[in-house]
């Protein structure tokens, strides 16, 4: 069966598939990015996690992967298949297309900004279908977004664009990996809002969950918590707006599963902060953690779509 490998790789985690032609999903697993390693491990552990798949592939369907997706963090050259600078994994300028190839036999493979490549699942497939003009924002480790225009996802014109999390939304806030002060994902962020509940309830294994199940049975702390994180994004969310008008603003990641508790509060936020700019329909994301893997399939299967035949 022809298929493909799909990658998505996240600051804590790693997520993987075989893809059929249609966009069946075959096989898919998981493992820890480990980023404690450092920036040459990470990568070493991507490639052998690729190089598995495709020994899979080919012991159960007979035949090597036609192609291979990879999304990764940070800034992306997706046209030279360079991953230029991930502030949360640490690496420059790694040649990950060069090196994926290499390693699954010389095969062609894509290389996506692990957002856009989300938001372009969204886009076709998920809670974006239909909207031609949405913002993608998954709440993850770090915050980043995709633009989607017209069915294409925009990475502007150095491949930078999207990086919601990088405003600063609260001057001379804590620090960022990126060198700056208060950014968005140093705020609003699961990972920023596990940092604040862990230290507000004195539990340091306490996370963003955790929080939003104290916010629920009615914990003034958490609620405290809750909300700073809350208008902190609604800030950055709204100088979006007024940025880019998209008709959807579709929220995922670990913080949107955390449901109306996050998403009754965000749009009361929003409305009280736009005043000329008009209100998009503020929704969850549809396909979950699955998304820039899916996404990871369907820039294999473009790959492959607009090659040449020799």
């Amino acid at each position: 069966m022809k298929h493909v490998i799909a990658l998505d790789v996240g600051g804590t985690g790693m997520k993987a598939a075989l893809i059929a032609d249609e966009g069946t999903l075959l096989y898919e697993a998981r493992r820890a990015t480990g980023r404690d390693r450092g920036p040459d491990a990470v990568v070493e552990t991507i490639l052998e996690f690729a190089a598995e798949l495709s020994g899979l592939g080919r012991e159960r369907f007979g035949v090597p992967a036609s192609a291979a997706g990879v999304a990764v963090p940070g800034i992306v050259d997706a046209e030279n298949g360079i991953a230029v600078y991930a502030a949360n994994l640490g690496w420059r300028d790694v040649p990950m297309r060069e090196l994926l190839s290499r390693r699954l036999g010389g095969i062609p493979v894509a290389l996506g900004h692990d957002v856009r490549t989300g938001g372009l699942a969204e886009g076709r497939i998920g809670a974006g279908r239909g909207a031609d003009r949405f913002l993608f924002v998954p709440l993850g480790t770090g915050i980043a977004g995709a633009i989607g225009i017209a069915g294409r996802i925009e990475a502007g014109a150095h491949g930078y664009a999207g990086e919601i999390g990088h405003i600063v939304v609260r001057p001379g806030g804590p620090a960022c990996g990126c060198g700056q002060y208060g950014c968005l994902e140093t705020l609003a962020s699961a990972s920023a809002v596990s940092r604040a509940w862990a230290a507000a309830s004195g539990d340091p294994s306490a996370d963003a969950a955790d929080c939003a199940k104290a916010v629920e049975s009615g914990d003034a702390r958490a609620h405290e918590v809750w909300l700073a994180a809350v208008g902190a994004l609604a800030d950055g969310l709204v100088t979006a707006i007024t940025l880019l008008d998209p008709r959807t603003l579709i929220i995922g990641g670990g913080l949107a599963e955390a449901g109306e508790t996050l998403f009754t509060p965000l749009r009361t936020a929003v409305e009280e902060r736009v005043t000329f700019q008009r209100l998009p329909d503020i929704v969850p994301a549809a396909l979950g953690d699955t998304a820039g893997c899916l996404g990871a399939g369907l820039l294999a299967w473009d790959l492959l779509a607009t090659e040449v035949p020799a």
